[in-house]
């Protein structure tokens, strides 16, 4: 039995008989509290015979001292949260059932704040993290922005935490601000960072420790960066450079890679189980990818298998069951360098433009479907493969040539 007093456009009290409970055949009344949405329970600690309510004018039938007092009652529930809902208004903080209801009955308000919303909501992702549920590296990329936050509150704000009442929108510009013009990372990691913060904060906005988002609009606007890739003259002066033994091993690594579009992190998990005979009989890897755990599968081009083949006896490697030689990828991406420099190829490489190379000048340049590349990358989404995968000029060229060629036998026949 439901009777509704609006009291705000997002404030709404419901006062209902509770039939499951009866004590000496009354029944209790309970304060239904409505929030933007979300709803809570209260009772009022008093009793009625379900005879006795009015449900039209939500008030307690009859004019003996019961019913007067009862109403009473009900009114003064009423206007006590409607006067505390209107006073926390006031302090422009965000409020939640839970502040409502804590702040009605007396009780102290556990106010979470955003630095230890952070360590519960890594803590639970960690676990997901133990069962195999999710990926290592997100959990890590979670605690760095943990620390990145940390370091923000303490050097712009001089706080050691920020409680998730005092957070406004505005913290996600700041943040933003401190990431690119104090720290100086790139635009795009610092979007990555905020992102994750606006995910911590939906998670205390699930748990009911706020009622919204107070970042929640902030959109994080990604710019296409300019990806170094390789042309295929390129890829061949550095295969067929002679080199130091140090700079050889991870030259045939970085072509292996230019030639399958593994990220060097995959690279480092390659064992022999990873590699199978297809149906159709050739040479194929099948992986899971580190960064995204989708699944990636590649035919083996002959230089990936040239390389592999030249490795296969190392007994080094066979005892640590690795397929190619590696390092570290900080040291990796220290001697691609100097093996450009050694090549004159005026290029900052690294092992993840092996990657994008795949993706664009040994895959896309000579037609193989966008789709396939994409899959063969383990993209979740065709746009990611879009992004890694520019037009080059030679492409263009290509397409104009042959276009050129079929205009070319259309003139002639006239």
């Amino acid at each position: 039995m439901l009777v509704m007093a609006k009291l705000n456009p997002t404030l709404s009290i419901l006062f209902w008989l509770n039939r499951q409970r009866s004590k000496n055949e009354t029944f209790p009344i309970y304060a239904r509290i409505t929030l933007n949405g979300k709803r809570m329970e209260l009772s009022t600690h008093l009793y009625l015979n379900p005879s006795q309510w009015d449900q039209k004018n939500q008030r307690v039938k009859g004019a003996g001292e019961q019913s007067r007092k009862i109403n009473i009652s009900l009114t003064q529930i009423s206007g006590s949260l409607q006067g505390l809902y209107t006073k926390l208004s006031l302090l422009e903080s965000p409020i939640s059932l839970e502040i409502l209801k804590n702040t009605y009955l007396g009780k102290k308000v556990n106010q979470k704040s955003l630095l230890e919303v952070f360590a519960l909501h890594n803590q639970r992702f960690f676990a997901k993290v133990a069962s195999g549920r999710n990926s290592d590296r997100t959990y890590k990329r979670y605690e760095i922005t943990k620390e990145k936050v940390s370091t923000f509150l303490n050097e712009q704000y001089k706080l050691d935490d920020l409680p998730l009442s005092q957070i406004q929108f505005g913290l996600a510009s700041d943040f933003e601000h401190y990431l690119c013009n104090v720290t100086k990372i790139g635009s795009n990691t610092a979007m990555k960072y905020i992102k994750i913060t606006k995910q911590v904060l939906k998670f205390a906005v699930d748990q009911g420790w706020i009622p919204y988002n107070p970042i929640g609009g902030f959109k994080c606007n990604y710019e296409n960066p300019q990806r170094e890739i390789l042309t295929m003259e390129e890829i061949e002066r550095i295969y067929n450079k002679s080199l130091l033994p140090r700079l050889a091993q991870v030259r045939d690594v970085y072509i292996f890679c230019c030639f399958t579009g593994l990220a060097f992190t995959d690279v480092m998990q390659l064992t022999a189980s990873n590699i199978i005979t297809g149906m159709d009989g050739e040479k194929w890897i099948i992986t899971d990818r580190q960064k995204t755990g989708t699944l990636e599968e590649v035919p083996l081009l002959p230089v990936a298998l040239e390389i592999l083949e030249k490795y296969s006896c190392n007994i080094v490697l066979q005892k640590k069951k690795q397929l190619l030689p590696l390092c570290s990828n900080q040291r990796f991406n220290g001697y691609l360098q100097e093996i450009a420099d050694i090549c004159g190829i005026d290029k900052h490489l690294t092992s993840h433009t092996a990657r994008h190379t795949f993706a664009t000048t040994v895959t896309l340049e000579n037609d193989v479907p966008i789709e396939t590349v994409s899959r063969m990358l383990g993209h979740k989404s065709i746009r990611t493969t879009q992004i890694y995968a520019k037009i080059t000029r030679k492409k263009i060229s290509n397409n104009m040539r042959t276009l050129k060629d079929k205009l070319k036998m259309g003139s002639e026949a006239h």
